[in-house]
């Protein structure tokens, strides 16, 4: 136990030190995921609405292709990415493995079921009438869409928050694709996993204290959004 408590203390004290290395990979991770996050929700909202508020043939095949593709693992993502960046794959010539480039690339690919799912969620549980209101009315069909984005916003931002919690935890795409090399592609989960087969367990309690709080604050976001959107939607 005093061991535990020692440890602790010790990760506690980098976290609040600044120490440089420790920050750096916390930075690294957070840029990672909030560019992938950012790169995927536009095109996400756009195909979860779509989705929602339009029929056409394999609408409801491309919807259960995304609720399949939510439980797929990670490290698979990471090997298919991995074959295709590789020198022998088809996009070898872009020189794009063990990069963050090739790591906001399988966050993507992580990340979009996830978006497209709860957003696609959100936007069927509005009333259909609205974007048929909108349309009879004259609205234009962009502003139509950024009307009805706000009617479920609390929705929509609970998909955000979903989709980032998912992949700035992630390790398995994150260590095949970027490689874990310090100072370029090393983010929380990779170092936590390097820095405990090291024997070095505070950085690693400490990046995991960054993880856990990151997660609390996700959760304590997500149960309030859902709760608004609840509340509106009464």
């Amino acid at each position: 136990m005093q061991s535990l408590a020692s440890t602790t203390i010790d990760a506690l004290s980098l976290l609040f030190s600044g120490d440089v290395a420790l920050w750096e990979i916390i930075g690294i991770s957070f840029r990672v995921s909030c560019t992938a996050i950012l790169i995927t929700s536009p095109f996400a909202l756009g195909v979860a609405f779509i989705l929602a508020y339009f029929n056409f043939i394999g609408r409801r095949l491309l919807i259960s292709i995304f609720s399949t593709l939510l439980a797929f693992p990670a490290v698979v993502v990471g090997l298919v990415v991995y074959i295709l960046l590789s020198n022998h794959g088809p996009l070898g010539d872009w020189r794009l493995l063990f990069s963050q480039t090739a790591m906001i690339i399988a966050q993507i690919i992580l990340c979009l079921p996830i978006l497209i799912s709860m957003s696609h969620a959100a936007f069927q549980a509005n009333d259909h009438h609205a974007w048929e209101t909108a349309r009879t009315l004259g609205i234009p069909g962009f502003r139509a869409f950024l009307l009805i984005i706000y009617e479920v916003k609390f929705g929509l931002l609970a998909a955000f928050l979903a989709g980032f919690g998912r992949i700035i935890a992630e390790v398995g795409a994150s260590m095949m694709v970027g490689g874990n090399i310090l100072h370029h592609t090393r983010n929380i989960p990779t170092a936590i996993a390097l820095e405990t087969s090291k024997g070095n367990f505070s950085q690693g309690i400490a990046l995991g204290i960054v993880l856990l709080l990151l997660a609390f604050i996700l959760n304590i976001l997500l149960q309030y959004f859902q709760g608004r959107g609840h509340y509106r939607h009464d």
